[in-house]
């Protein structure tokens, strides 16, 4: 059990946790959410102990072992790969450590052949002699092959390292594990093994992720922080979501109830107030009156843009025709002979492990690019807006917010831009703020008005979701639902792929994939199963 009395947390004089009383109890896994900035990787730390709290305390039953996600993906370096694993359970490698310094003594006593005793009760007595294959067994889990186990850290590539410190988080089964982000950087296959894992962890999991489908899948329980206050609701994600709306939605009914009755009883009191026939019932009914109480619905500090994408043309049947496509990149042949025909239905997602080639594609078929051989040919009514991976270039003059998006409007009127900007959550002067100092997420939100006031018909979108908070990542989920022309587009969120795309796409070193059906299907169907097992490539040279 881990339990938070009374928890405040001030920086300033602003509150960031408020009197918060929680309990996490045993065999169950919570999702902390809350808006961007809410605190919810600060509170992690408040319960791993790395942050102290103003006021109050965090209790964690006697005896119990935490263990947490490490983020300094360099505090490692010199470690070898299992032995970083094996940290994670501190008290075990200081065993390990000890045993090996003992025995390696020179003048070897009677007391150390006592202490050495001792030494190896404790590290039998904590599984000790199974460390280095549980290790491996984990790091195998997650995609680290067994070559690497003996390598340094700083030999790994980013995303081994990122494996190898949720392998240690995840190490010697800790009685409270917490969990920061831990699907970033993440391959599909190693998602789909850390929910398994999770699935079937016994103790207690408190998870922060922007995945609504990993939460869906591993949580138990969802902690809402709100307002300074963290709520706890039983079930998954997706449940939290809908019974929050509900409960909204019921309080606000009520209301208008009351409402109503109050509007009633005010027009019969200002009526028969000063008839001494009806006298009594007007008394009776100002009593009545003032026993009702509006109940106070108290906004939520999660605020959701609105993104909807309305074409300015219907799209006609011929869209885009690509033939035998190549293009080399730094002398590495990242596109080969790649053809395929997009219809006017079609919203495709390009999945797998090789980004560079999608990225390099849609470079291609928004004109960033040309290809060295082969042809693409857009029909004659697509409008085509795209949405690069990396805006960065795009962000660095003084002009304002206004002025970058301007140039893109059928209307030089600065009401109307300032409109989609209000609607992307830029309201009032923060539409004036110069696009050099706007952050990523916010950058995301700039170029998605863009492509609203450009009005096209046709979207490509390389990784939309990257810097999105869950609420932006939900509106734009569901403007692309709702959007009635063609999409090509790639994403690492699960949810945002299966609920937008009809059509699942896979440049591979044998070829494309393209199959007409969702992402579900596509990852279960017979042709994956054998992609997976058959494909002989080299996963490091699709890695960042």
């Amino acid at each position: 059990m881990i339990q938070a009395c009374n928890v405040t947390l001030r920086l300033g004089k602003m509150a960031l946790f408020e009197d918060v009383n929680i309990k996490f109890t045993e065999g169950n896994c919570y999702g902390l959410i809350g808006a961007n900035g809410a605190g919810k990787s600060t509170f992690l730390k408040i319960l791993s102990g790395q942050i102290e709290t103003s006021k109050g305390e965090i209790v964690i039953t006697p005896g119990q072992r935490l263990s947490f996600l490490q983020q300094n993906h360099f505090k490692y370096d010199d470690f070898d790969v299992l032995d970083t694993v094996i940290m994670g359970n501190k008290k075990l490698y200081e065993i390990m450590r000890e045993k090996e310094e003992l025995y390696a003594k020179e003048d070897f006593t009677d007391e150390d052949g006592i202490k050495a005793s001792e030494l190896e009760a404790d590290f039998a007595a904590m599984d000790g002699w199974e460390a280095e294959s549980n290790a491996a067994s984990l790091l195998n889990g997650l995609g680290v092959e067994n070559d690497l186990h003996c390598k340094k850290m700083k030999d790994l590539n980013a995303s081994k390292k990122v494996k190898v410190l949720l392998a240690q988080a995840l190490f010697g089964n800790p009685d409270i594990l917490l969990l920061d982000e831990p699907t970033n950087h993440l391959d599909l296959e190693a998602i789909r093994w850390l929910e398994e894992f999770l699935i079937n962890f016994e103790n207690i999991v408190i998870v922060v992720s922007h995945d609504r489908h990993f939460l869906n899948k591993v949580c138990t329980h969802i902690a809402d922080i709100d307002y300074a206050k963290i709520q706890l609701y039983t079930g998954n994600y997706d449940f939290w979501y809908e019974s929050s709306q509900l409960m909204i939605k019921q309080m606000k009914e009520a209301n208008q109830k009351k409402e109503d009755k109050i509007k009633e009883l005010q027009e019969f009191i200002q009526r028969f107030s000063a008839n001494a026939s009806k006298s009594k019932q007007a008394t009776s009914r100002k009593r009545a009156l003032e026993k009702i109480e509006l109940d106070d619905i108290k906004p939520s500090s999660r605020k959701y843009p609105y993104i909807n994408f309305k074409p300015s043309r219907e799209i006609g049947n011929e869209v885009l025709t690509v033939e035998n496509l190549s293009k080399t990149i730094d002398g590495v042949k990242v596109l080969d002979n790649i053809s395929f025909t997009v219809g006017r239905e079609d919203k495709i997602a390009f999945v797998g492990p090789n980004n560079m080639a999608t990225t390099t594609l849609f470079r291609i078929l928004s004109g960033e690019l040309e290809p060295d051989e082969g042809s693409y040919k857009w029909g004659v009514t697509t409008n085509v807006s795209y949405f690069p991976k990396d805006n960065t270039e795009l962000f660095v003059g003084e002009e304002t917010i206004v002025d970058f998006l301007m140039p893109f409007s059928p209307e030089k009127d600065v009401t109307y831009v300032r409109g989609f900007l209000g609607r992307m959550l830029f309201s009032g002067e923060e539409a004036l703020k110069k696009v050099k100092v706007l952050s990523g997420g916010e950058r995301v939100r700039v170029m998605l008005s863009k492509m609203m006031i450009l009005r096209s018909n046709v979207l490509i979108l390389d990784e939309p979701t990257n810097h999105l908070d869950m609420e932006s990542i939900t509106s734009l989920n569901n403007g692309l639902i709702k959007f009635s022309g063609v999409s090509l587009f790639t994403s690492q969120d699960y949810q945002f792929i299966q609920t937008t795309a009809n059509r699942i796409m896979e440049i591979t070193p044998k070829g494309l994939i393209d199959k007409k059906t969702t992402y579900d299907e596509y990852l279960d169907s017979d042709e994956m199963a054998r992609k997976r097992q058959v494909m002989q490539f080299d996963k490091e040279d699709y890695e960042d």
